[in-house]
């Protein structure tokens, strides 16, 4: 049975897929776009660092957004983005049951 609504969104925000194949296109391609695009005092801000490491990085999104994909009201998917504004793009976190199913980088 799917856990609620605030335990999800805690899992996903941790889903463990940076550098790995499964998360290439989702928080490692999220990182490194964001790494290079965003200026040394932005990151000073929001992870201490003007370089962070992915796991500041990601540890630093702020959730945007969350719906049901069925009408059983469980939350299936949960969308992070950077905090201020600064980017388009989200880092969707999509759940099947209990279990994170993919994590891709939207615009």
């Amino acid at each position: 049975m799917a856990g609620d609504s605030k335990e999800r969104a805690t899992r996903a925000r941790t889903a463990a897929l940076h550098g790995t194949e499964a998360g290439s296109y989702g928080p490692t391609l999220f990182d490194s776009h964001h790494l290079g695009a965003l200026e040394p005092v932005y990151w000073l801000g929001f992870c201490c660092a003007e370089k962070p490491t992915p796991a500041q990085v990601l540890s630093a999104l702020v959730l945007v957004g969350s719906w049901e994909a069925e009408e059983d009201g469980v939350v299936d998917t949960y969308d992070f983005s950077l905090p201020g504004e600064v980017t388009d793009y989200l880092l969707s976190v999509c759940f099947e049951g209990d279990t994170v199913a993919e994590v891709s980088m939207e615009s």
